[in-house]
């Protein structure tokens, strides 16, 4: 008996211990291999408080979004400050907007139009990248999700909206219980920035628990929301880390038209 209580509290001393790990971002599930994935970034928004892009810049990273918009009005406080000084330090820039499934896509397009400027004066050859629209559930719209007719008309507006005014196909940011409710085998000639914190998306285990997306069909993944970095105060301590699918040649031949 007493040998089963000392292994019960070794096993929970160890499971305690990986749990305060995992849980300050020291580690995480995705650990991508540098390699594989050479062009690394992350996203951003107001809850990282006050960000110094010249300590950012210098960490290893290559792209950022930006959160500009969501909704029919609602601007990120900090959108503006972090679009201008992460380029300034030279990083490649994406803006995205936050979907919202109660407002129309002319008025969503509107608002983020209004805030994101079209283009930039760029004298250090910087990639402005296309706008991003976030689609995933929230409040309870997982629970009484909406109608997929009412999503694509409205989706479909704020895509094309956007698209003749930035001249650029938008880029779509999704979690996997948004994809599968609405977006497979749906518009498949957009950019996918898939988010898959527990394992890679085109892995065995992904496959395991239908969460599988093919090599090809993905752009961009958010692999860690719980990411530490330095250069940022006043705010969230973790931030989220994403990775490229694919090498800096081709970064540069999809988005970076210098």
């Amino acid at each position: 008996m007493i040998y089963i209580f000392k292994r019960l509290f070794i096993i929970l001393f160890l499971g305690g211990i990986f749990f305060i790990i995992l849980n300050s971002g020291i580690i995480w599930f995705n650990m991508p291999n540098t390699k594989k994935y050479p062009i690394r970034g992350i996203d951003v928004s107001a809850h990282q408080g006050n960000i110094d892009w010249n300590l950012m810049s210098k960490q290893n990273l290559h792209f950022v979004f930006i959160k500009a918009t969501e909704g029919s009005s609602w601007v990120d406080k900090k959108f503006k400050y972090n679009f201008k000084y992460s380029i300034e330090n030279g990083m490649s820039v994406g803006a995205y907007h936050f979907f919202s499934f109660d407002s129309s896509g002319e008025k969503q397009a509107k608002n983020f139009i209004d805030n994101v400027p079209k283009y930039m004066k760029n004298e250090k050859r910087i990639c402005i990248l296309p706008p991003i629209i976030d689609l995933e559930f929230y409040g309870d719209k997982a629970s009484n999700p909406p109608s997929s007719e009412s999503i694509y008309k409205e989706l479909d507006i704020l895509l094309d909206r956007l698209e003749r005014h930035y001249n650029k196909k938008p880029i779509i940011y999704t979690t996997p219980s948004f994809y599968k409710a609405y977006l497979r085998n749906k518009y498949t000639k957009y950019h996918l920035w898939i988010r898959s914190v527990f394992f890679a998306p085109d892995s065995i285990i992904a496959r395991i628990f239908n969460m599988y997306f093919d090599k090809n069909q993905w752009t961009f993944w958010q692999y860690n929301p719980k990411g530490v970095l330095i250069g940022y105060k006043d705010g969230e301590k973790f931030i989220d880390l994403n990775v490229f699918n694919g090498n800096y040649d081709k970064f540069q031949k999809l988005f970076c038209n210098l």
